[in-house]
């Protein structure tokens, strides 16, 4: 299903999609001019549009009929997730993953909400495929029903595309402490590092959200049935749970790495060691072979035909010395 707007112009005005919501799960699709016409009694009302228009800008601040501080809020640079309760309504900032395509999902998208009795105005940068999700549900009649509906709606389909994407993070855990052994060590230092990038940009909003969330179930507004509290505090528990396999990764990463280091700091000692040892058994002899040829009268055996053999039997005697020497010592 395409995220634009089925009319040119409303889509370059920053508009994405809106319905009146049925009592049967289904949805009716509006435009502007409709948006212009609503009220209350038609049912509510679902507005999703392009935070990056200008028009939408104008539309909230002029005449979407949003407190002030809301619309500020709405249209903020910056946000992370948070639930700010006014009079009439609440607004919502929540994050999802980035699914787009050539996009790291740790980039994670805003998605801001003005939810009141009998309206919705949600607004996103960039594409969400958590908002298609909920709009796919209102074709087939299995959509939200009231704005408290859409909001819980919103937080499920958030978590259900967080939860494939954390999966496979922890599959890819998995597998770097089983290749650990096999595998070139930059290679998966590389992937440890991807691996806690991704997890510290995904926790880094997911833990308010969790609490934003929880915040939601616990004060609620007078539109928000009961059964959509607990639906909320049960997302707030899965994002919970997100958090704390987000910090096990986080911890299992660093403990593989440490790992690394530590056998690669093993192997160093291991080759300084030889060395060492090739090195000091070499020392000697290499004293010898020099100081037998320095260029100076009166070297013994310099006349004499069997001088080479002494010397390199004098030489050998003492190599087999020292490894002697070495292995009872216990350096071999």
């Amino acid at each position: 299903m395409s995220d634009q707007s089925t009319n040119p112009s409303e889509a370059d005005n920053g508009f994405v999609n809106a319905y009146i919501l049925s009592a049967d799960g289904e949805g009716t699709p509006v435009g502007w001019s409709e948006i212009g016409l609503w009220t209350p009694e038609q049912g509510t009302l679902w507005v999703h549009l392009d935070r990056n228009d200008g028009h939408v800008h104008k539309w909230i601040e002029e005449r979407s009929g949003l407190p002030a501080l809301a619309g500020e809020i709405l249209l903020a640079e910056e946000s992370r997730p948070r639930g700010v309760p006014f009079r009439d309504g609440i607004v919502v900032t929540l994050r999802g993953v980035n699914l787009n395509p050539g996009s790291d999902v740790e980039d994670m998208i805003s998605l801001r909400m003005w939810v009141e009795k009998n309206r919705v105005i949600t607004m996103r940068s960039r594409r969400l495929m958590a908002v298609q999700d909920l709009r796919a549900s209102l074709d087939d009649g299995r959509g939200p029903r009231s704005s408290g509906d859409v909001l819980v709606g919103i937080a499920n389909t958030l978590v259900d595309r967080m939860v494939p994407v954390v999966e496979d993070m922890d599959d890819g855990v998995d597998s770097l402490e089983d290749a650990m052994l096999d595998t070139e060590n930059r290679e998966i230092r590389t992937q440890i590092r991807d691996v806690r990038r991704k997890a510290i940009g995904l926790r880094r909003y997911l833990a308010p959200q969790r609490d934003a969330l929880a915040r939601l179930a616990q004060e609620g507004q007078p539109w928000l049935e009961n059964h959509q509290k607990l639906r909320l505090r049960e997302t707030a528990d899965r994002v919970q749970r997100i958090v704390e396999e987000l910090d096990e990764m986080r911890e299992r990463a660093a403990i593989i790495q440490d790992e690394m280091m530590s056998r690669i700091s093993e192997q160093m000692n291991k080759t300084m060691y030889v060395l060492t040892v090739v090195a000091s058994i070499l020392l000697p002899l290499g004293f010898i072979t020099g100081l037998l040829g320095i260029n100076v009268g009166g070297i013994p055996g310099a006349e004499s035909k069997s001088g080479f053999v002494w010397v390199i039997g004098i030489i050998v005697a003492i190599g087999v010395l020292q490894v002697w020497l070495f292995k009872r010592l216990k350096w071999l």
